[in-house]
């Protein structure tokens, strides 16, 4: 079996969600095939894991990953700000070679490496298809690496995209003030907008449309 996202960890709060236009079930708040686990601030700082299926190995050269068996929501969530699934998880690490062969070791599908460096600065991304989602893997660039102490640290996680497919919508009906200016993303065809801190949330989010 393909490896694939059951759960992520949040360290937010579920009023923090609900308050942005998210229908929760309990802590819970399902976003298409994963769900989202809002365990509060004692759980940790931003996105403080998640759970797989299809897994040979739960060593992610550092991310905090435990093993699932539990089959997906069997019926799609329909949340009042228009947002419908997890497009991409992030994650951030110095050493983008090693942390690729963990995670395919482990049994995680890898798509591509992209070589040209992002808008934000990021020289290189690897892409792992999780089921309907995308893990992004992003090489840290040189001066952040000499900050953090080195190149032997582990991979972390930053941050997630979610699917918006009237993004307009979801920003002016939903959001309003919480979300920056729609634009162009980096991929051709789909657009973005990120939430600002004043969202209150404990990692970065961004909305982007679906692939056409």
């Amino acid at each position: 079996m393909a490896a694939s996202i059951d759960e992520l960890t949040v360290a937010d709060s579920p009023g923090a969600w609900e308050a942005l236009g998210f229908e929760l079930d309990g802590d819970l708040c399902p976003l298409g095939e994963v769900r989202i686990r809002l365990a509060g601030p004692d759980a940790g700082r931003g996105l403080a894991g998640w759970s797989l299926r299809g897994l040979e190995s739960t060593e992610l050269d550092g991310l905090p990953t435990a093993r699932s068996d539990r089959e997906p929501p069997a019926e799609a969530a329909t949340h009042p700000n228009g947002v419908t699934a997890i497009d991409h998880v992030v994650a951030i690490t110095p050493a983008l070679e090693r942390t690729v062969a963990a995670l395919q070791a482990a049994g995680l599908d890898l798509r591509r490496i992209r070589e040209e460096p992002t808008p934000a600065g990021a020289p290189r991304q690897a892409f792992f298809r999780l089921g309907p989602t995308i893990l992004e893997v992003v090489q840290e660039p040189e001066e952040a690496i000499e900050r953090g102490g080195g190149r032997d640290r582990p991979a972390f996680f930053w941050g997630l995209a979610l699917t918006a497919p009237d993004i307009e919508a979801t920003v002016a009906a939903a959001l309003g003030e919480h979300a920056g200016e729609v634009r162009p993303a980096v991929q051709p065809g789909r657009r973005i907008a990120t939430l600002r801190r004043s969202a209150g949330l404990a990692l970065p989010v961004a909305l982007i449309t679906p692939h056409s």
